[in-house]
């Protein structure tokens, strides 16, 4: 399918931002992704194997149970504030300033609700809470990625290319220094925290670089009122998505120790490492979706149904053979340790399938301006997890849990869509596109959409 996009958006100025802009920024944001994707996974392993699977897991329960609360750090802005940021850039120091104090006081709620929460869950258990403080205290200081949603509305995201980068290189050899160096666990919780810590100054400093108006940043009741209001509802919805996504390895952690969460992430940083290339495919080709909407309906559809294709044969094509080697794959990667990973793997590799067809749906859904549905979604998926972990963790432990979500994702981003008229017709796409070999076809015919212009 060859679809060609001119984009065209205003800066302040009114001028017209060039295409070699936009190609430019997003360039940047891809070297980062691959770049900093690619050499975490890489190190991971090597940490991995060094950590065992009951370290490992100690460290992934103390990371996903903060997960659970981040939401409250994040407070829904990223989007609203770039937003604001792109209509109102005048107001910036205003803007950025509220924010900065409203995620900073995120993140200490973080912290207290976090050390809070693991009092209860593991009384006495005080080398959980010290993980726990130091993962959560790095909540405070990503406040500072504000900076970053300056840059991603002024399209410049080499700023926050460079801001990352120093703090990332020198945690990148600190940690290979401490698997050397036989060093203990919580070195390892530090070195993430101090990484957070030095990427913050980093955009304090390219922020002050670039504006010279680092000292101008002020708090605006009027502003944090304005951001909090339309950002309420999706702290809600952020909220239920951290608790789809991460309540399993919180209640394996809790139900059978942590051995079973280091089993259980292994496969699951396996699983998860391609989702970040066809979701920044789909990022690029979301333009593709409302151009297609403003021809008719029959080039709308089309364009929906190949995008479904695209993500589902992809995720086909990463999962088979991961089911089939899975063995192979985990003893190569991370020693007879964690042997356990394979089943788990070969389980939990095939929710990806889901993930992706549920991308595409969420895109459509923002096009057509029904973002409750994602609400609701999000939320029946959360429900789901937990009560099938709780049925399955028990009895199967790490395997179960991996069900728990193949069964979660199935329901919540492909069965919903069954049920109402309104995404009955996206339901039989996602259909279409989990039928490996009709998908294969369609996109084999190479249909042509007409070129399309997206202008102002």
């Amino acid at each position: 399918m060859l679809c060609t996009f001119f984009l065209c958006s205003k800066e302040s100025s009114g001028r017209r931002t060039p295409l070699r802009k936009v190609i430019r920024n997003t360039g940047w944001m891809l070297f980062d992704k691959i770049f900093r994707q690619g050499a975490v996974f890489c190190l991971n392993i090597w940490i991995m194997r060094y950590l065992g699977p009951d370290k490992f897991g100690l460290l992934s329960y103390a990371t996903a149970f903060v997960s659970l609360f981040l939401a409250v750090a994040n407070l829904g802005l990223f989007g609203i504030v770039t937003r604001d940021l792109v209509k109102y850039p005048e107001s910036r120091n205003e803007i950025l300033g509220t924010a900065l104090l409203l995620k900073v006081v995120g993140g200490l709620s973080v912290v207290l609700l976090a050390v809070t929460a693991i009092h209860f869950l593991r009384p006495g258990d005080t080398f959980s809470l010290y993980l726990i403080v130091i993962v959560s205290s790095g909540m405070i200081f990503q406040a500072f990625e504000v900076f970053d949603f300056w840059f991603l509305s002024q399209l410049q995201s080499k700023n926050s290319f460079w801001a990352n980068l120093p703090g990332f290189v020198l945690i990148f050899f600190v940690k290979i220094v401490l698997v050397v160096t036989g060093a203990p666990l919580s070195a390892f919780a530090w070195a993430a925290f101090f990484e957070i810590v030095l990427a913050a100054m980093g955009f304090l400093f390219m922020y002050h670089r670039t504006t010279g108006e680092l000292f101008k940043l002020h708090f605006s009741l009027a502003w944090a009122k304005m951001l909090l209001r339309d950002s309420f509802p999706l702290i809600f919805a952020g909220l239920m998505m951290m608790i789809y996504t991460r309540i399993d390895q919180v209640m394996l952690g809790q139900m059978t120790g942590d051995g079973s969460v280091g089993i259980y992430s292994a496969a699951a940083k396996i699983a998860e490492f391609w989702y970040v290339f066809p979701t920044m495919l789909l990022q690029s080709l979301y333009p593709g979706i409302i151009a297609a909407k403003n021809i008719d309906s029959s080039a709308y559809n089309n364009y929906l149904q190949r995008l479904f294709d695209s993500m589902a044969v992809s995720s086909w094509l990463f999962a088979l053979p991961l089911c089939l080697f899975a063995n192979t794959v985990i003893t190569l990667l991370y020693g007879k340790a964690y042997a356990g990973a394979a089943t788990v793997l070969s389980v939990y590799v095939m929710s990806g399938i889901f993930v992706m067809v549920g991308h595409v749906r969420e895109y459509w859904v923002t096009v057509e301006n029904i973002t409750r549905l994602s609400l609701y979604s999000t939320s029946l998926g959360a429900l789901v997890n937990i009560i099938l972990n709780f049925m399955l963790i028990p009895r199967y432990g790490a395997v179960g849990a991996a069900y728990a979500t193949l069964l979660a994702l199935f329901i919540a981003s492909y069965a919903i869509n069954l049920l109402s008229q309104q995404t009955r017709h996206i339901f039989r796409m996602q259909t279409n596109a989990i039928l490996l070999l009709p998908a294969i076809l369609r996109l084999s015919k190479r249909e042509v959409l007409k070129e399309t212009k997206i202008v102002d």
